[in-house]
């Protein structure tokens, strides 16, 4: 088990939806860009059924989504840009064009290390996840080689590691204890998620309060029982890929 990677000047974080970088890296992408680190998101799809609500109008959705993304990617300390792929939600596909797309942008922003979905997360149910996770180990190869996608026309860029989140064998840390208020800021800037994903709801203001303070719990158990093992207070928890 490794920990601590030596800070890159920058990085890259691919989700499939607006809120699964916070989720994924959040913690380790805000303790890099107090050290000075240039952060970028890379969002694959738009988001537009992010939603229980039936009369919720989706276009108007995707607004808001990207709206949070750009807000929470602040909240991490990001200036870097915030990439919006625009894919529709739940029909991400993990191909050429896509791939061509996510090579493209590895080639531009030249990040040294990248971060991403899991792709061989024994059964992982949501093909965005999926697919996003396999967008980016393609694409980090198209990226480095030059003679894939000629049509690009940058030059060819080779990431120094690849850490990927929600691993079914992680073999990776990140101290995150000074940064874990930081993801939690960042998380709940998403707030058309609140329902869905962080089960806040809508109720009286102590049942909210409650399950902000619950939702905080959740993801503070599940980061210290990473980061103890480690001997942290709070850690995020990657499979490690490095000599790309």
């Amino acid at each position: 088990m490794s920990i601590n990677l030596e800070r890159p000047s920058r990085a890259l974080a691919i989700g499939a939806h607006p809120d699964d970088v916070e989720f994924g890296c959040g913690g380790t992408l805000a303790k890099w860009a107090q050290e000075g680190t240039e952060i970028f998101h890379l969002i694959c799809t738009d988001g537009s059924k992010g939603t229980w609500r039936e009369d919720q109008d989706p276009a108007e959705l995707v607004v808001t989504r990207r709206a949070e993304q750009r807000a929470a990617a602040k909240k991490l300390g990001g200036t870097g840009e915030v990439v919006f792929l625009g894919w529709p939600d739940g029909e991400l596909e993990s191909g050429l064009r896509q791939r061509a797309q996510v090579a493209s942008w590895i080639r531009r922003l030249r990040p040294g290390v990248v971060f991403a979905h899991d792709p061989w997360k024994r059964y992982r149910l949501h093909p965005d996840h999926r697919n996003a996770g396999f967008l980016a180990t393609d694409a980090i190869v198209a990226a480095r080689d030059p003679l894939f996608f000629p049509e690009i026309n940058v030059t060819p860029h080779r990431p120094d590691q690849l850490l990927l989140w929600e691993a079914d064998e992680p073999d990776h840390t990140e101290d995150v204890t000074g940064s874990f208020e930081t993801k939690i800021a960042a998380l709940l800037e998403h707030t058309s998620q609140f329902h869905t994903t962080m089960h806040i709801g809508n109720n009286d203001d102590q049942s909210t309060k409650d399950e902000h303070i619950a939702f905080r719990e959740r993801i503070a158990v599940k980061l210290s029982t990473a980061g103890t093992k480690e001997g942290f207070t709070y850690g995020e928890e990657f499979k490690l890929i490095d000599r790309l």
